[in-house]
């Protein structure tokens, strides 16, 4: 096994997921996500996996209800989203609408410089891609 170097982001969120092994693979399919960790939970789902995109890492499971994690198929509403950056937003949306993702929000430039659309993933996660880099407007 060769190993990389370690990922410097120092946030990795969390999505819970009914069927996380298909939704593992079409986050990769469709958004462009690389499948770095999968572990089995035994059971035909997953205990906990990592995705990467850039230096950037989420981690996918399959629910679990007893811990009030669940998929937002399993709700009214979804409490957030998950932003992500990326250099070619225009692509991304093109390879997201060949794997049949939702879109939510179509491609648009932004009074604030980022360039970006919205999706839904099959669940029910929202995500967007676009330029945006957190910190560009911050004052030290």
């Amino acid at each position: 096994m060769t190993k990389t170097a370690p990922i410097t982001s120092n946030l990795y969120p969390t999505l819970s997921y009914d069927d996380a092994p298909a939704a593992i693979e079409w986050l990769c399919k469709a958004f462009g996500f690389q499948k770095r960790l999968v572990v089995p939970d035994g059971k035909g789902g997953v205990a906990h996996s990592e995705l990467s995109m850039g230096p950037g890492v989420i981690m996918v499971s399959t629910s679990k209800p007893e811990e009030g994690r669940a998929s937002p198929r399993n709700g009214p509403t979804v409490g957030g989203g998950i932003c992500v950056r990326v250099d070619e937003p225009d692509a991304c949306l093109a390879r997201a609408k060949a794997a049949g993702a939702k879109i939510t929000r179509d491609i648009q430039d932004e009074e604030y410089g980022s360039r970006g659309f919205s999706a839904k993933d099959p669940e029910g996660h929202d995500w967007y891609f676009g330029t945006y880099l957190p910190g560009s407007y911050w004052e030290s």
